[in-house]
């Protein structure tokens, strides 16, 4: 039985470091060399491109530069996946509607949005009409004190209790799910919706 070997790889140190040497300068790592991962990245691939300029030079047949290279270009794979968000780790950060543990009153949190939509911010009004409008649920026991709860959260649990209310929270609370959370731009027309949400609140009785 005959086998048949294949010719060897040669791949010489200046081929080796001039392919290490495109690849590092690809648009992929230059943009990623703000954040602090992107400057770890950096580092670790001009270390690779260090040794594969070392090995290249040290090795006869050129092999072991040539699995440094494979080597490197697998990291560019990962390093682009990671890019597009394809190897990131979804973890989903509660919506809730406070930040805090002690909200403030919802006339507060009202006066608060009517400054702030008066001054041109809807992003933060709608954040601050919202938050009225839950802790005048609150404040009327539509609701009862919960940390963490998310806005979809208000809109059924006050639901339940009130279901008039269903129509106009919903809107709200996507209107602010939305803003706050989706970086959507807060416009008027959002805020007229989390308005209508509060004004709602503030009439709403409970089911008997």
């Amino acid at each position: 039985m005959i086998f048949l070997q294949e010719p060897p790889v040669d791949i010489g140190r200046d081929q080796a470091a001039q392919e290490a040497a495109k690849e590092l300068s690809k648009s992929a790592y230059r943009e990623s060399g703000g954040s602090i991962v992107g400057k770890a990245i950096a580092k670790i691939l001009q270390w690779i491109g260090d040794l594969l300029d070392s090995l290249t030079g040290s090795s006869p047949n050129g092999h072991a530069g040539l699995a440094m290279l494979i080597g490197l270009l697998v990291l560019v794979v990962i390093v682009v996946l990671w890019r597009a968000g394809v190897l990131r780790t979804s973890h989903r950060t509660p919506q809730a509607v406070f930040d805090t543990a002690k909200p403030r009153t919802a006339a507060e949190y009202r006066a608060q949005s009517e400054r702030e939509a008066a001054s041109g911010d809807y992003a933060l009004a709608i954040r601050s009409r919202f938050r009225a409008c839950v802790s005048e649920l609150t404040e009327r026991t539509i609701l009862d004190e919960r940390a963490g709860r998310t806005a979809y959260e208000v809109v059924a649990d006050a639901g339940r209790s009130a279901p008039a209310l269903r129509g106009p929270l919903q809107p709200a609370a996507l209107a602010f799910t939305e803003v706050v959370y989706g970086n959507r731009p807060g416009t008027p027309e959002r805020y007229a919706a989390v308005v209508a949400a509060d004004d709602a609140a503030r009439t709403a009785r409970v089911a008997v």
